[in-house]
């Protein structure tokens, strides 16, 4: 287990560094690549949409690079400026640099928070991640509830389950669970009650070794999922909102908090957190590396507080305040 992850996530409330001041709405959100978690998490502040005037905001990364310029393209041609958010690519393909790697989806999704307005949701997303930062560190051996519920995973299957307005944390925990815990996930989306009334009939046993995940706010229909899936699967646990929080900074902060959970059951598991080689493999083939193009490309997982959350945009006639901060790093 690296405990490089660890650190990072301790270190992870408040480093966003990047822009801050709010542009002009209405708003339209979409992404690619890396860029597709944030923007399903940041719907709750920003219609996922294509906007036809105010500020288009595109989030991706090189191996989705294509589909990020056509979605930057149509924007522009309905009539929205677009600030185009990316982890790397050329200079004329990004407005903002941000950090790549399993944590990159905070800082795109505070981006947009800040960019479309919602600071005050940002800052109350941060506090939740320090609170809970504080709560699932690794010194913390007694009442730890990321890494119990890492135990309670561990040798089984999770189901992961929310109600219809907060489907982004199934999707949030299926992919942490898989790029840092190597588990498999399974989302159950839509209308619940269907799957689990149906899933387990024809093999009674497939619900062995099965453990459903409840995210967020159990509304009616998602109660009684849980009471049918009682009856055939060997354990149901509610995660709630950290703090009962609500929306944006409730959903930040249970991303956050699968983050942590991931990076335990790794640990149960004695696998790396950290990315399989075949990963950057394969978003290296998507990306093009071998364009013969400047690219730029932020450091994986570095959350130094530098500034390398830069608003390109705007910096060209600006330096950088912080003196630690090397240029030639964040470039490749």
């Amino acid at each position: 287990m690296s405990t490089h992850l660890l650190t990072l996530l301790e270190t992870l409330p408040g480093a966003y560094a990047g822009p801050d001041r709010p542009e002009d709405g209405p708003y339209g959100l979409v992404g690619a690549g890396e860029g597709t978690l944030a923007a399903h998490l940041a719907q709750s502040l920003v219609p996922g949409t294509l906007a036809r005037s105010g500020t288009q905001f595109v989030l991706g990364s090189p191996d989705a690079g294509a589909l990020a310029t056509d979605y930057a393209d149509l924007a522009t041609v309905a009539g929205a400026q677009v600030r185009r958010v990316a982890t790397g690519g050329t200079p004329e393909e990004i407005d903002v640099l941000v950090p790549g790697g399993p944590l990159a989806t905070y800082h795109f999704a505070q981006y947009v928070a800040h960019a479309s307005g919602h600071s005050e949701d940002a800052r109350a997303a941060d506090a939740l991640l320090q609170d809970l930062a504080a709560r699932c560190a690794p010194h913390v051996t007694e009442d730890n509830p990321a890494r119990d519920l890492a135990w309670s995973l561990w040798g089984r299957t999770p189901l992961l389950l929310a109600a219809p307005d907060a489907e982004a944390l199934p999707h949030a925990w299926q992919q942490l669970l898989a790029r840092t815990a190597k588990t498999l996930a399974v989302p159950l989306l839509g209308d619940s009650l269907p799957l689990v009334t149906g899933a387990f009939e024809a093999q009674h046993e497939k619900g062995d070794a099965k453990v459903a995940l409840l995210l967020g706010d159990a509304d009616d229909t998602l109660l009684l999922a849980r009471e049918v899936l009682e009856s055939r699967i060997d354990e149901i646990i509610h995660v709630p909102y950290p703090g009962g929080a609500q929306g944006y900074p409730g959903q930040l902060a249970l991303w956050y908090f699968g983050a942590w959970v991931a990076a335990y059951l790794a640990e149960r598991y004695g696998v790396e957190a950290a990315d399989v080689p075949v990963l950057a493999r394969a978003q290296g083939v998507m990306s093009g590396e071998d364009r013969e193009q400047a690219r730029l490309s932020a450091p994986r997982d570095d959350l130094r507080r530098t500034n390398l959350v830069r608003d390109w945009a705007g910096d060209d006639d600006q330096t950088d305040e912080d003196p630690d901060y090397d240029e030639d790093e964040a470039e490749e």
